[in-house]
C-alpha cells in the first residue's frame, strides 16, 4: 500500500498548472511527441529559447516525471531527451489545448484590440 503523501501544493490542478504552465514547458513537451532528440535539436524545435532557459526548463521536466534524460558515457558525452509515459499521457489535453488555440487566435486577439481602445 503507497503511503499518504504530503502535498507541498494540495490542490493538483494548480500543482501541476503551475509547473507546466509557464512559457516553455509545454513548447517542449510538443517537440519531443513521438520523438528523442539532443539539446541542440530540442532548442531548434522550440526555437527563440536561450540555453539557459532550456536547460532549466528540461530540468523542472525531468523533476516532475514528464521527460526522461539520458546521459551516454561517450567523449563528448550525449545526453538525450524524450517523453516518459507520464509526459506522453499528458500530450491528449496539451494537443486539445493546442488545436482550441490555434482555432480562437483571432478571436483573442481582436478581443484584446477591443479592450485596449475601450
Amino acid at each position: 500500500m503507497v503511503a499518504d503523501i504530503e502535498f507541498e501544493q494540495p490542490c493538483p490542478i494548480r500543482d501541476v498548472l503551475d509547473r507546466i504552465g509557464d512559457q516553455w514547458s509545454l513548447l517542449v513537451l510538443e517537440a519531443l511527441d513521438g520523438r528523442t532528440l539532443r539539446f541542440n535539436e530540442l532548442m531548434r524545435a522550440v526555437g527563440d529559447i536561450s540555453k539557459q532557459m532550456l536547460s532549466t526548463t528540461v530540468r523542472r521536466l525531468e523533476q516532475d516525471g514528464f521527460i526522461a534524460r539520458v546521459l551516454y558515457p561517450e567523449v563528448p558525452p550525449r545526453v538525450e531527451y524524450s517523453l516518459t509515459p507520464l509526459g506522453s499521457s499528458f500530450l491528449l489535453p496539451l494537443k486539445t489545448l493546442i488545436s482550441w488555440a490555434d482555432t480562437n487566435h483571432r478571436a483573442v486577439v481582436e478581443a484584446r484590440k477591443r479592450y485596449s481602445t475601450r
